[in-house]
């Protein structure tokens, strides 16, 4: 059986022996652009091959999938909708807040089991905090189950996008009267959520690696997270906006200030 807190130590170990060392410390050659605007440091490369290894050997015959993997190699991101047992992995996720010495970065985990997220983890490393979650058996942080608590009437959280299919731009969440704090990394937006420190994230693509985990986690504390639509979260959709909250009135909320005119969703 997959023991969490094995792999909670791997990232944490990961953590302290790849990433932080180079925080702060970058050098000019140690960051470069992936695709216009989208960077990708030593750090990042660093961790997704030291995590991956560590983690395929946890589970033997599982596959990885990194972001920079995918980078690399898009068809890699099929495995999501093929592979039996499958790592995703973040490295470093807010790697422009990293690059330029901003303390908002990640390191997310996810376990998925024939397209099912079994487990979860986030550490956020400048702040060493944890969480994590193991499907059907909770959330949680330095040894405490996390429950959230119901929305307050004033909501504060993550938004992204641009209008797609389906969703108006997050801007919509504002002109409603709710406030964003949008921090650059999923990771930590979710960390936030799972510690009651927000109360929603909302985000136009679902791309596995920012999300697997936080959804899950969020779910497992008594949250709600789906897509947009109300459809159960799949990591194998990644074009499709999703939405997480502490609970289902705050869910509803922001879904209908940023639901599109004639867009049906439960």
């Amino acid at each position: 059986m997959l023991d969490p807190e094995f792999v909670a130590r791997l990232i944490r170990e990961t953590a302290r022996s790849v990433i932080l060392p180079r925080f702060g410390t970058l050098k000019h050659g140690d960051v470069h652009e992936k695709a216009p605007g989208d960077l990708v440091t030593i750090a990042d490369l660093e961790a997704e091959r030291l995590l991956g290894a560590r983690l395929s050997a946890a589970i033997p015959g599982s596959a990885i999938l990194g972001e920079e993997g995918v980078a690399a190699d898009p068809s890699r991101l099929k495995l999501t909708g093929t592979c039996d047992n499958l790592w995703i992995i973040d490295p470093v996720d807010g790697t422009a807040n990293f690059a330029r010495g901003h303390k908002d970065f990640a390191v997310i985990v996810a376990y998925v089991e024939r397209g099912r997220t079994c487990a979860g983890w986030i550490l956020d490393p400048v702040g060493d905090r944890l969480v994590w979650a193991r499907a059907g058996e909770g959330a949680w942080s330095d040894g405490r189950r996390l429950r959230l608590a119901p929305a307050p009437a004033e909501l504060v959280g993550a938004a992204y996008g641009r209008a797609v299919a389906g969703m108006r731009s997050a801007k919509a969440v504002e002109q409603a009267g709710m406030r964003t704090r949008n921090r650059g990394s999923s990771g930590i937006e979710y960390v936030d959520l799972a510690l009651g420190e927000t109360q929603f994230a909302l985000h136009s693509r679902a791309l596995p690696w920012d999300h697997a985990a936080g959804m899950l986690i969020t779910t497992e504390a008594g949250g709600r997270a789906a897509f947009l639509d109300g459809a159960p979260y799949d990591p194998h959709i990644h074009d499709r906006p999703l939405l997480a909250a502490v609970d289902a009135a705050c869910w509803t909320r922001v879904r209908d200030a940023v639901t599109a005119p004639g867009t049906t969703a439960p």
